[in-house]
């Protein structure tokens, strides 16, 4: 980790940076299902803001990532507060941090140094975390976790899912919410991508899950529950919210219970754990992982004896009484062939190492991100290299070091021009991004910015994906998203096209056609505007109550702008008089 800032000014600086980097990741992660950055990369940010924070406590912000809890629940579900907050996990990474973590335990409880803490061991699913809420022993509501204090109601969905019981046997509690994490098996989840892919009118437009936990995520949060039904999704309990009773004073025996009452738990589930037996789970879980039929990415440990977890209670979004003991990331080696360049909607130009192929984790990797200029010249990257591929989390991986670093050569020159349009490519002061200039005359910024405005977070147009949007721009059909409204014109044109049938048009047209009058936030998010993400597109709108509102104020902000520069300008050397 790099030095601390040393000053106030430095520390507030970074801490706001990392309030909405980490805002921006978890909502990819937890609402959109589509992470761009590694589990370890996203770890290593909430670790620097925490270490930042405890230098500087005085500057914890109000929206600091220690403070909350996943993301922002999705737009078309309805948002349901829990009943409890269902609070996130303390991460660790090491032997050390488990250790240590038992002895914040031992001295919170004013426990002996050597007292004997029992512990409960568990793989760490990754899947989407449910709350499922039993009255009168039936089930009457289920909640995705959300931002942890509010989640989407997924209840008529949860109810196709066959792990989970309708009604809790006699005996159970009059109330009580069964919580745990929905996902699906390797095996069902290319079963689902062979089958999309079969049932796909044209190949190339089939839509493909990017994996397992992508996959139970959308089947959940389906508006259309025989959706939900249709997909192989499970379920493992891992633990519970509110209740009218407890069955047991102790974690294993509760989770017993819920075993008994008709819930999956894992096999791997380990109760009374002391930290050697704990850490000996760990490592045997770690050594079954590529083998285990579902994806996990660590070990939970939490404090089995009930009354000290209430007695330990919560410290900001996480419980003081458990742990998240997470798996290091996968690595292998292989050859740099060449290093590529992506340029996105803002402009921004991305380096991509193509490689060798090789299997990390189960999966054969051909691409890798690079980030930026910065850390090309920090791993001082040539094509040809021997390099260490990491892949944590199933987002693209990165490559962490360089095995040919130290062979005389001259350093990669990143681009001066942006590649797709030959505009000059500048970093601007203060940022390690390097960003083409062309604005919309840059094709590739024009994709992508079409590619954003139908995408789920903006406004949604079901069968408008990468592929369809690039063939209506290389046909000349698209140039901004109004065209997209006009789409209609080109009908019989597109029913000549390979792979295009009528019902696969009149879909098309239909569900753009829904989208004429979009939620104002979802439209101005979707133009891509630079800065203005989701969650300041809505406050934007509820400030000033409009897009149109909002455009007039920009509008009268430029004119304003442009005014007053003219004012102070220096004044115009007379014309020359020399002939």
């Amino acid at each position: 980790m790099p030095p601390l800032p040393t000053t106030d000014a430095e520390a507030a600086a970074e801490l706001a940076q990392l309030a909405t980097e980490i805002a921006h990741h978890n909502r990819l992660y937890h609402t959109d299902d589509a992470p761009e950055i590694s589990d370890a990369d996203y770890d290593a940010l909430v670790r620097r803001n925490t270490a930042i924070e405890a230098a500087f406590p005085h500057l914890i912000r109000p929206d600091s990532p220690s403070k909350i809890v996943g993301a922002a629940p999705a737009t078309h579900l309805a948002k349901v507060a829990h009943a409890r907050p269902m609070f996130s996990l303390d991460n660790g990474f090491s032997e050390e941090d488990v250790a240590d973590f038992l002895g914040r335990v031992r001295r919170f409880l004013s426990l002996a140094d050597d007292a004997e803490v029992a512990l409960t061991a568990e793989p760490k699913i990754d899947g989407l975390s449910c709350s499922i809420r039993y009255e009168g022993r039936r089930l009457v509501q289920a909640l995705t976790r959300g931002d942890g204090q509010v989640g989407e109601d997924v209840t008529a969905n949860v109810r196709t899912i066959a792990d989970i019981p309708a009604t809790l046997p006699d005996g159970a509690p009059d109330v009580f919410e069964v919580r745990g994490e929905v996902y699906m098996d390797k095996g069902a989840f290319a079963d689902l991508n062979g089958r999309m892919l079969a049932e796909a009118d044209d190949p190339d437009k089939a839509r493909q899950f990017a994996n397992p936990r992508n996959a139970a995520a959308g089947s959940l949060r389906q508006k259309d529950s025989s959706v939900t039904a249709s997909r192989p999704l499970r379920f493992f309990a891992w633990g519970w919210g509110e209740t009218s009773d407890l069955p047991s004073t102790t974690q294993s025996e509760v989770i017993a219970a819920i075993r008994r009452w008709g819930f999956p738990v894992t096999a791997q589930f380990t109760p009374g754990s002391t930290l050697d037996a704990a850490l000996a789970t760990y490592k045997a879980i770690e050594a079954e992982r590529a083998d285990l039929p579902f994806d996990i990415d660590g070990v939970v440990y939490k404090v089995d004896r009930l009354d000290w977890q209430a007695r330990l209670g919560f410290v900001g979004r996480a419980p003081r009484w458990g742990l998240a003991h997470k798996f290091p990331a996968q690595q292998a080696q292989t050859t740099l062939r060449a290093i590529g360049i992506q340029v996105g909607r803002t402009g921004k130009l991305t380096p991509v190492a193509r490689l060798e192929p090789v299997t990390v984790g189960g999966v054969v990797v051909t691409n890798a991100t690079l980030h930026n200029a910065d850390e090309i010249a920090r791993l001082n990257v040539w094509p040809g290299d021997r390099v260490v591929l990491q892949r944590a989390g199933d987002v693209i991986p990165q490559i962490v070091d360089n095995l040919s670093r130290d062979e005389t050569r001259g350093a990669w020159a990143f681009p001066t021009l942006c590649p797709e349009c030959q505009s000059d490519a500048v970093r601007e002061d203060g940022e390690v991004d390097v960003r083409c200039t062309g604005g919309l005359i840059c094709p590739a910024q024009r994709v992508e910015r079409l590619k954003h405005f139908v995408s789920r977070a903006a406004l949604d147009i079901d069968g408008l994906g990468e592929k369809t949007i690039r063939e209506f721009f290389d046909l000349g059909w698209l140039h901004s998203p109004a065209d997209i409204f006009r789409l209609a014109a080109h009908r019989d044109e597109l029913l000549t096209r390979e792979g295009w049938k009528q019902k696969s048009v009149d879909a098309l047209l239909a569900a753009i056609e829904t989208k004429r009058s979009p939620d104002p936030a979802r439209l101005l998010f979707g133009l891509g505007i630079r800065h203005i993400g989701q969650t300041t597109a809505r406050d934007l709108v509820k400030a000033f109550g409009s897009v149109s509102a909002i455009e007039d104020v920009a509008t009268r902000a430029h004119d304003d702008l442009g005014a007053r520069a003219e004012l102070t300008a220096p004044p115009r050397p007379a014309p020359s008089t020399r002939s």
